[in-house]
């Protein structure tokens, strides 16, 4: 059974990530979503509010797994037994990145595998904090996120706001 985890902070999750998650599904026996604590971040939703989220929108897919995470990635694939890191690819700046992490994984873990998927292009220019930005400008962002997620996200600006 290959197992693969799809580790990220999804603050908020995307139709990038849906996708990657989409595509992803007929490759692997079980993905797990690894939701990261990432405390170097400025993140605006709890740990539990992403997962909820994660959990709605991602409720059709079949043999996913949706937890989180406080440690290094790598090892966190480690303890779930996962044979497969996956990670998104949006514009070359990316590549440099993901490479660069890719490489330091496999020196931790040479046996685990890490998957760079290439996004898909109407959504090679998504990322979350630009996504939280047009929100907090009023834009409009229910072709980049699913409409559960852009409501939690004008809420959740506002209550900061206020």
């Amino acid at each position: 059974m290959t197992h693969a985890l799809y580790p990220g902070t999804f603050d908020p999750i995307t139709y990038g990530h849906i996708r990657i998650v989409e595509r992803t599904v007929p490759l692997f026996d079980k993905i797990t979503v690894g939701v990261s604590c990432n405390r170097f971040k400025d993140l605006m939703f709890t740990t539990d509010e992403r997962i909820k989220m994660i959990r709605d929108v991602l409720s059709d897919c079949p043999n996913i797994n949706i937890v989180q995470y406080d440690n290094l990635t790598v090892e966190f694939a480690r303890d779930i037994n996962a044979d497969v890191i996956i990670r998104g690819l949006r514009a070359v700046t990316d590549y440099v990145s993901e490479v660069q992490m890719a490489i330091m994984n496999r020196s931790i873990a040479p046996d685990i595998e890490t998957l760079l998927m290439v996004s898909e292009e109407g959504y090679s220019f998504v990322s979350s904090s630009l996504i939280k930005e047009i929100v907090f400008h009023g834009g409009p962002i229910d072709h980049l996120v699913p409409e559960t997620v852009a409501s939690k996200l004008r809420k959740k600006l506002k209550e900061k706001l206020e």
